[in-house]
């Protein structure tokens, strides 16, 4: 089957207090754990691709620290056969006081209708591959591992 489009994502990594900010979602009936952020829209840069997703998924602005991955590997799309997904993580902090409800509990929502989404702290000596659902979001989730697991932010 022929790839025809690239799917680009765009997400943040967000640290505070020793511990990582995760998003559960439940997408077209599957429950999945991956970083604040989403798809980029046309006519969109990056970053402002990011800034807005973080105000629409958590209420909050953010400012970027630096790029943190980009995909490097052939990731075929999970919900449409033709699309290649391209992922581009930044390493982000809140532009000012960062406060979103949040739960202790993994697939913690309110309501299961589609897209139903709710946060989660994730100590960062503890992320990594197993934290997260998604192929790309485990490698970033592996690479935080490797950059954090003896410094603390």
């Amino acid at each position: 089957m022929a790839i025809k489009h690239f799917n680009v994502r765009v997400y943040g990594v967000l640290i505070l207090e020793g511990k990582v900010l995760l998003t559960d979602e439940l997408i077209k009936g599957h429950e999945i754990t991956k970083f604040p952020g989403g798809g980029l829209e046309h006519g969109e840069g990056t970053i402002d691709c990011l800034k807005r997703e973080f105000v629409e998924e958590t209420g909050q602005e953010i400012e970027i620290i630096e790029h943190l991955y980009t995909t490097d590997f052939y990731q075929r799309s999970a919900y449409n056969p033709h699309h290649q997904i391209l992922s581009i993580y930044y390493l982000v902090k809140p532009k000012t006081g960062f406060t979103v409800s949040s739960t202790e509990k993994i697939f913690d929502f309110i309501d299961r209708t589609n897209y139903a989404q709710t946060f989660r702290w994730v100590d960062i000596n503890k992320i990594g591959s197993e934290n997260l659902t998604l192929p790309i979001d485990k490698k970033v989730g592996d690479i935080l591992r490797e950059k954090f697991s003896k410094e603390r932010i």
